[in-house]
């Protein structure tokens, strides 16, 4: 005869782990809603005294292209928060129908940020010092081959969400760079890796949080973290090349 309190067991077993996958999700729609909030922030607050609030700071208007490509990164930082609600509230047929929207965003940003990297640099070779401005160029070009092979991949991986959400927050945290280094404050501005320091404790914290939120280590973390860092170290190197500004000159003057 079935001993009834075998029932019981199983019944509690199979209702707790439901309760543990549910806290699970909702920790995990937490953690990515409050990362593609702190993306927002950390765009605002870096572009804010040149693009958001301009008018208030600078009289001159940006050119058309500046402006193109500032609607076009701003743009993405709120498809991931958009993205990002849309899975917590199981919207998944609006979430899948604007990724391809967003596929095309990403590769019309390549596009703009390489113009707004030429059009950047050009001037700085033309105004200020050009071997500078030459090095610099190494930055966004750097930028410009991690975020489409992170975003690349994302893509490929739709059918494997926690890759695929972990791709694309990489993939946006990568191109921040731009705006913590306009961030106000003195270690950012006064020290040649300030910005990347900055940029690379909050990657490696979310990280962390994830992995010791899950117990484990998500393979997207393992090569994806080592190539945006890897890929900063690497521009700043080539970029000091003759060959890069043999290069550099080709493109920018």
């Amino acid at each position: 005869m079935r001993d009834p309190t075998q029932s019981v067991n199983l019944t509690n077993v199979i209702t707790d782990l439901h309760a543990r996958r549910g806290r699970s999700r909702r920790s995990e729609h937490v953690f990515f809603l409050v990362m593609a909030l702190v993306s927002l922030a950390i765009t605002f607050i870096g572009f804010a005294r040149t693009y958001f609030l301009r008018s208030s700071f600078h009289p001159e208007p940006l050119s058309l292209t500046l402006q193109v490509h500032g609607l076009a990164f701003t743009a993405w930082v709120l498809l991931l928060l958009t993205q990002t609600v849309l899975v917590a509230t199981r919207r998944i047929d609006v979430h899948r129908a604007l990724g391809w929207a967003g596929a095309g965003l990403a590769g019309f940003m390549v596009l703009i940020a390489f113009d707004a990297a030429v059009i950047a640099v050009h001037r700085a070779v033309v105004c200020c010092n050009a071997d500078a401005a030459r090095t610099f160029f190494a930055v966004p070009i750097g930028d410009l081959i991690v975020f489409p092979i992170l975003v690349g991949t994302a893509l490929a991986s739709r059918k494997n969400p926690p890759a695929h959400k972990r791709l694309m927050l990489l993939a946006t945290l990568t191109i921040l760079d731009a705006a913590v280094t306009r961030w106000p404050l003195h270690f950012i501005q006064s020290t040649k890796w300030g910005y990347y320091v900055t940029l690379d404790v909050m990657i490696i914290a979310a990280v962390a949080y994830d992995a010791f939120a899950h117990r484990s280590l998500s393979r997207v973390w393992t090569w994806g973290v080592p190539l945006v860092i890897g890929m900063q170290v690497a521009r700043e190197m080539i970029g000091r090349t003759e060959v890069w500004h043999t290069f550099a000159r080709l493109i920018v003057g």
